[in-house]
């Protein structure tokens, strides 16, 4: 029902928000989850700080949307952008004392919180694409889910915020914060700098199609490794005093985003061809190629998104902030003349270049904390793409070798390729001490 074009108006709108949060961000709510002393006397300075960054981003993005929508030669951006601004506004004023859902590991609060905006999102942005046909469904279907965030965290904590800045308070969150920042700023410049070239060097509609190819591609990243990171952030923030428990912590979550990412990523990459004329449309097909590229630099981001916990865990930010300066100079020295060569698949091999040069370093850092050893580390991967990569080849032969044709050829590819994965992982369970059954079973139990 919506074209790539509206997808690109969308995320001009949602660049622009991003660049002003980032660039604009405290890191109090990382300071206040890494301390371990009581934090009560730091939450009015932290929300009073958090409201007034949230009206001056919100003036300064309403009014700068002329400018903005002029940058990226497209006028219809103007109006999205001014009515995303408000989503600023409701985040500045989002009660502060839901950092304690992960703080405190409070699971079953932080999933209400979220999944009550998500399927809010889902269902006002579906409802309204039927009726409007446009970009505005997605715009009021964000809208509604910030305002839903900005309710239910007052519903669901009795804390009510004060506006009140103590200085000795601000001074000693922005010491841990400025770290926090800076990472978040070049976190920012190498997952969005390139949704910028693009929409500025190669058009809107062409952001449409490299944004909406990012986000399937990213899957595995996104909705699973980043969830499981903003959980064991605070856990390990808990356990930083305790080397032993934070080692086998550490491989426990590289054990299970391993096992997860790898065959969600195998699975996007032999299936998107399907997927994509099943489900979104012909008018899609010439995003796939650049879709299988970006689903492997998706599969590395999992494995590198497993180690920013980590170094704010143990009070080491500076260790990410490192390492994502030297992403960004290959993705700087990569992306325009590998753009210009070939488009959005050039972008995307710029990408996945600079992320795998920067997940080594990760890599190295977090072995070198935890002392978890290289051969632990490796094995936790390499399995798990053996596996995949069978998974894959079982499902390439079955596709030109069956007659079952649309939705049932594609639901069956994928029972296929489940059932591979997991009979293949039983294997190196018996066999090779792979150990994720038991991993599983524990996890459950804890659950």
């Amino acid at each position: 029902m919506l074209a790539p074009n509206d997808f690109g108006l969308l995320g001009i709108a949602l660049l622009a928000l991003s660049t002003l949060e980032i660039f604009s961000q405290t890191g109090f709510r990382a300071a206040l989850i890494q301390k371990k002393e009581n934090i009560e006397s730091y939450l009015d300075t932290a929300w009073t700080v958090s409201a007034i960054r949230g009206i001056v981003l919100f003036l300064i993005l309403y009014l700068s949307s002329p400018i903005i929508s002029k940058f990226f030669n497209s006028s219809q951006a103007m109006l999205v952008i001014k009515v995303i601004s408000i989503s600023i506004l409701l985040s500045g004023f989002r009660n502060i004392g839901i950092l304690f859902f992960q703080k405190e590991l409070e699971f079953k609060k932080q999933f209400i919180y979220e999944f009550s905006a998500t399927i809010v999102d889902l269902t006002v942005a579906i409802s309204l694409s039927f009726i409007l046909r446009n970009v505005w469904a997605l715009v009021w279907g964000i809208l509604a889910a910030n305002f839903v965030r900005f309710v239910m965290s007052y519903v669901l904590l009795p804390y009510r915020p004060k506006f009140k800045i103590q200085k000795e308070k601000f001074k000693d969150l922005f010491g841990f914060g400025k770290w926090v920042l800076g990472s978040g700023i070049l976190v920012f410049l190498t997952t969005q700098g390139d949704d910028i070239f693009v929409g500025k060097m190669l058009g809107v509609t062409t952001l449409g199609f490299y944004q909406m190819a990012y986000m399937l591609s990213n899957l595995p990243a996104t909705e699973i490794t980043h969830v499981i990171s903003r959980v064991t952030f605070p856990a390990y923030s808990k356990l930083q005093e305790d080397l032993p428990r934070i080692k086998e912590a550490y491989l426990n979550v590289l054990h299970l985003i391993a096992f997860i990412s790898v065959p969600l990523a195998g699975g996007i990459f032999i299936l998107v061809p399907d997927f994509t004329k099943i489900f979104i449309g012909e008018k899609w097909m010439p995003m796939v190629p650049v879709v299988q590229v970006l689903v492997l630099a998706g599969l590395i981001r999992s494995i590198a998104a497993t180690t920013g916990p980590i170094f704010h865990g143990v009070g080491k930010p500076k260790i990410n902030t490192m390492w994502q300066t030297i992403r960004l100079i290959v993705l700087i020295a990569l992306i325009y003349p590998l753009s210009m060569r070939w488009s959005i698949m050039g972008t995307s091999l710029a990408v996945i270049i600079s992320i795998f040069v920067a997940t080594i370093g990760f890599s190295f850092e977090v072995i070198k904390i935890t002392k978890c050893g290289a051969g632990n580390f490796g094995k936790l991967i390499i399995l798990p793409l053996i596996n995949g990569g069978l998974m894959v080849l079982i499902i390439f032969v079955l596709k030109s070798s069956i007659q079952l044709n649309g939705f049932l050829k594609f639901f069956f590819l994928i029972g296929v390729g489940f059932m591979s994965y997991i009979f293949v992982t039983y294997l190196f369970d018996k066999f090779l001490n792979y150990g994720i059954q038991k991993l599983i079973k524990e996890r459950l139990s804890v659950a």
